[in-house]
């Protein structure tokens, strides 16, 4: 059961926030395609208490009216760089890259990428004001979430919301990547990570009000940009408490759901709803977003 916004809500721009009654779901999959590394199994019990969940994620608008009120700098702006996809990078800016990840040599550190300049200091976000805001931290996300009054969702509240009341689906809508041939989501397609055709009309983000909402009126659940949760991320679900208490600062690292615009199936197939990965709280990336969270107050 849904609802929009009755005002029984904390936080700005709740018109776009949408009422989640809580209940019991079963969480994670055992699904042969999970990566079982990851913790995405096995299937478990799981109690959500009612909240709300904004319908899209946090855009390069509204993440602009909050530095523009705040002052704030990303953590990518004080580091001096983030890293951006190769394809994305100009051939100007290129000459001064100097760095690729080893392991994912597509990821380049590229000085001067952050939230406004997203492929570097020759880019904007003037035509992309809808589109979710990228290169953004968990401590940039919680920063935010602070001003706006509002929370990161935990990892059992998205994806309790992502499924949109579905039991066990692989996808928000279903089993079936494209029902009757028609793109749900904003993924890769094409050959990774060297030429992606854009056969669903987008080769990076998307705006955040894109594709069909999913039961629960929430928009891009799966694709388009990976999207923080508030939690540490663990493996060992049954010893999860005790091991988010014992991590040290330097070991934390937390959860990130929902896959993004560079997911394939040859490479990242973790569009699917339990998938999730781990990142520390300063990573900042072009394919990193989120969206707020927020209680539900007492009448």
């Amino acid at each position: 059961m849904l609802a929009r916004d009755d005002g029984n809500i904390a936080g700005r721009n709740d018109r776009d926030s949408i009422w989640i009654e809580g209940g019991r779901f079963l969480m994670g999959t055992n699904d042969p395609e999970a990566f079982a590394g990851d913790g995405e199994g096995p299937v478990r019990d799981t109690q959500v208490d009612s909240f709300y969940l904004d319908e899209c994620t946090v855009t390069n608008a509204q993440f602009g009216q909050f530095v523009r009120e705040t002052g704030y700098r990303t953590e990518a702006e004080r580091f001096g760089w983030s890293f951006v996809f190769h394809l994305f990078v100009s051939s100007q800016t290129a000459v001064n890259v100097r760095t690729v990840v080893q392991q994912t040599p597509w990821w380049w550190v590229v000085e001067g990428a952050d939230w406004s300049h997203p492929e570097g200091p020759d880019s904007d976000v003037n035509d992309r004001a809808d589109h979710p805001v990228i290169h953004i931290s968990w401590n940039d996300a919680n920063a935010y979430c602070g001003w706006a009054g509002k929370r990161l969702p935990s990892e059992a509240e998205w994806e309790y919301a992502a499924r949109g009341g579905l039991i066990q689906k692989k996808y928000p809508w279903g089993d079936v990547l494209r029902p009757d041939g028609q793109h749900q989501c904003n993924i890769w397609q094409g050959t990774f990570p060297t030429q992606n055709n854009a056969a669903d009309g987008y080769a990076g983000t998307a705006p955040s009000r894109s594709f069909t909402a999913n039961g629960y009126g929430l928009y891009n659940m799966s694709g388009n940009v990976w999207e923080w949760c508030a939690d540490n991320y663990v493996t060992d679900h049954e010893n999860s408490i005790l091991a988010q208490i014992v991590a040290s600062p330097d070991e934390v690292r937390k959860v990130l759901k929902g896959g993004s615009y560079l997911c394939h199936r040859s490479y990242c197939n973790r569009y699917r709803v339990a998938a999730r990965i781990p990142n520390t709280p300063d990573t900042s990336t072009g394919h990193i977003g989120f969206r707020c969270a927020s209680d539900v107050l007492p009448v």
